[in-house]
């Protein structure tokens, strides 16, 4: 194959091969070149499932530990019971369909919110959306999480409760054990933990976002509008970039398919050489543009010259951008020679079925792929490419210049629909995936800290409502409400900063992987993690706060008048 065998010519980079790809697998499957628009990630599904698992598991946890917690309120209950005959099995039985109705009217509370919400959650998601009330299976899947649901919250404290002994019940001998005081210690770690992992998940996706908005990318992206489907006015397109060039709006245009954005590609082999060798190839971009590309994307030279269609001899030169200088290893590019083959060629090419192309410039490296890859090779070449229409134009005359190139069209190509877009919103649609990441991990942290939040609430009433008589005895000793709020707090804060400490390595690690996808990315800064600690640490004590405070300004004589 033109001297090389398929493996040499492989290894340069080049290939071509077809494969078979469902429909329905593109939108969440697929990374491809040229997609119809900016794909989903299945990826994403998974990760975004589990986190909303993680958020209803912390909403599990919460009953399980308030109503563990509030155990010796139903003690009597349970001890007479069985006195009277009652089985345990009944008493788990019991408790467990308690659970499921709480369960069940959370869901209808859930539904007429998610109801609400819709509208707002479609533009979020891009995609209109509208509730399955018809569907059998969306009822049947309701179904199964309220028992599901039910019996995951339910069942720790049912088999905790059922299992109470009646005698020492009755005697008030129930006390506490350790075991389950440090269990709710456990489950409050882990909930606050999965709040940790969010918030600093949610900062650091912002942040490769913004960095990826404001990162310098080799041309300018702001103030450039593409008319689409400039085939359609045929010999005329030409005629037609002119004429917009007589509106002083309009500051550069250029005719080329070709955009500095992820796109409609055109890969070739070059060499350094009249000979096709794996030493000597380079697979690279080739795009035909007109002599005004550069400077209506606003790039930059850094050797030599621009195209210009005024001199016959460009017809045969190219430009080169620094990665494919480093490439063919020149150290001063302008006015070396590059080949690439012309025609179809079976078998052994010969030096004759080169064509020799001259090297006048450098283009400085710019991104024309993702920020998830790396800038590769690239050339261009004065040609006709005249599927986009690219202008340039003033600040803050947007609506001004779509106006006057619909009018100029309509007057051109009557019968053809006019089409637009701009070019930072093409850049934008590159990352429009990560930007709902974004929104939605913020979503999903700002829901963990508030469902851990009203669980730390419950049970900092429940332990502030058992120290009654304590903080009495303490404030008729002398202490202050400051020193209370303290004493109430600290047990609860120590939890906090624990999980804390579990969830920076977890955090770290997870979008370490994250941004590894990307190319060009951020560092993982260390006060990312002390804001998502310093947030967990105020939310919590603001939490915990209101219940001690309270019980600390509570007159000492209410709770002791009775001893």
């Amino acid at each position: 194959m033109l001297g090389m065998t398929i493996e040499e010519f492989e290894a340069t980079g080049q290939y071509a091969r077809y494969e078979l790809q469902p429909l329905t697998d593109i939108h969440l499957y697929s990374d491809l070149n040229v997609e119809l628009e900016a794909n989903g990630s299945i990826q994403y599904i998974w990760i975004f499932g589990a986190i909303a698992l993680f958020v209803l598991l912390i909403a599990c946890i919460n009953f399980m530990n308030l109503t563990t917690a509030r155990s010796a309120h139903r003690a009597r209950e349970i001890g007479i019971r069985k006195v009277l005959g009652g089985q345990r099995a009944s008493l788990i039985g019991q408790f467990l369909t308690e659970t499921i109705l709480v369960t069940a009217l959370a869901v209808v509370l859930a539904l007429a919110m998610v109801s609400l919400a819709l509208p707002w959650f479609s533009e979020l998601a891009d995609r209109p959306l509208e509730m399955p009330w018809s569907i059998p299976v969306f009822w049947l899947a309701l179904l199964g999480s309220i028992c599901v649901v039910g019996l995951l919250a339910g069942s720790y404290p049912a088999f905790f409760l059922s299992a109470f002994d009646s005698v020492k019940v009755l005697k008030g001998q129930l006390g506490k054990t350790a075991r389950h005081g440090i269990l709710r210690s456990v489950l409050v770690v882990f909930q606050f933990a999965t709040a940790v992992v969010l918030i600093i998940a949610t900062v650091l996706v912002y942040s490769q976002l913004d960095y990826i908005q404001h990162k310098k990318i080799g041309f300018q992206k702001d103030q450039v509008i593409i008319v689409e489907d400039a085939y359609a006015l045929g010999e005329k397109v030409e005629s037609f970039k002119q004429a917009m060039l007589t509106n002083p709006i309009v500051q550069r245009a250029t005719i080329s398919s070709f955009l500095p954005v992820p796109s409609g590609r055109s890969d070739n082999i070059f060499t350094s050489s009249r000979e096709m060798r794996q030493d000597n190839a380079v697979s690279m971009q080739n795009w035909r543009v007109d002599g005004d590309y550069l400077a209506t994307m606003g790039m930059e030279l850094t050797q030599g010259r621009f195209l210009d269609p005024a001199r016959p001899a460009d017809s045969l030169a190219i430009i080169l951008n620094e990665t494919a200088v480093d490439k063919f290893g020149f150290s001063d590019p302008v006015g070396k020679k590059v080949y690439t083959l012309t025609g179809d060629v079976e078998g052994h090419s010969d030096p004759e079925d080169f064509m020799e192309l001259t090297v006048i410039g450098v283009v400085k490296n710019f991104h024309w792929k993702s920020l998830r890859e790396n800038i590769g090779a690239l050339s261009m070449q004065l040609g006709r490419s005249a599927g986009l229409l690219s202008f340039r134009y003033a600040s803050g005359e947007s609506k001004n210049v779509i106006a006057s190139l619909e009018s100029k069209w309509n007057e051109m190509a009557p019968d053809q629909p006019f089409s637009y877009r701009f070019l930072d919103d093409s850049f934008a649609q590159v990352y429009r995936a990560e930007q709902r990441v974004g929104q939605i991990a913020g979503i999903f942290a700002g829901l963990a800290i508030l469902v851990s939040c009203l669980g730390l609430f419950g049970l900092a009433s429940f332990m502030a409502e058992q120290r009654t008589k304590e903080i009495g005895i303490r404030k008729v000793l002398g202490a202050t409400t400051t020193g209370i709020v303290a004493l109430l707090s600290k047990d609860f804060m120590k939890l906090v900063l624990i999980a804390l400490v579990i969830a920076s390595p977890l955090a770290w690690l997870l979008m370490r992987r994250w941004l590894q996808e990307f190319a060009f990315r951020i560092d993982i800064e260390w006060w990312v993690f002390v804001l998502a600690g310093t947030v967990a640490v105020v939310v919590a004590f603001l939490t915990m706060s209101v219940q001690s405070v309270r019980a600390a300004l509570a007159n000492p004589v209410e709770s002791l008048k009775n001893e």
